[in-house]
């Protein structure tokens, strides 16, 4: 009887850790900001997921790895703190035979982000002077607007495209 939790449990908690990474990204591409609570909470819950699925030092261990390889990145200005947290946050979760996957996954993503981005700069028309009325449209205006003045990319995108990639 307990065996049949613990496996109910692995696919509760990667639909969760996949909601959050997603919301993550969602508010990064809003705001620009990802709330601390996001990267604990997924932590938390990739941490939970590991020891379900019998790998916790390892997943422990990947995740300060990719955590303190990155800060050191913000530390020069290469990242950004949100991004940071996050990616260690999300390293928990990986699987052994996972990490060139992840890895992977989340620099080729955060590739098509960056292409999109230099794309964008050239093709977005101009905003209209009258504001739109619709939460969407004006999100793309604002990200129109980031894109020509060289804004920070939303990389909490790549980061959650690569963790959906590996938990799926």
């Amino acid at each position: 009887m307990i065996h049949n939790c613990i496996l109910l449990l692995t696919p509760v908690l990667k639909i969760a850790i996949a909601g959050l990474v997603l919301l993550a990204a969602v508010r990064d591409i809003m705001t620009r900001t990802v709330s601390n609570w996001i990267p604990l909470t997924i932590a938390v819950l990739c941490t939970a997921l590991a020891a379900v699925d019998d790998r916790l030092i390892f997943g422990l261990g990947f995740g300060l790895s990719v955590f303190f390889i990155c800060f050191v990145f913000w530390k020069r200005g290469w990242m950004g703190g949100a991004d940071v947290k996050l990616l260690g946050a999300a390293a928990i979760a990986v699987a052994p035979m996972d990490v060139e996957a992840f890895l992977l996954g989340v620099t080729l993503f955060g590739g098509v982000l960056s292409v999109a981005y230099l794309a964008g700069g050239r093709i977005l028309p101009r905003a209209a002077a009258k504001r739109p009325s619709s939460l969407v449209s004006r999100v793309v205006r604002v990200e129109a607007w980031r894109i020509r003045h060289h804004g920070p990319l939303p990389y909490a995108c790549a980061i959650a495209a690569g963790t959906l990639f590996v938990l799926s």
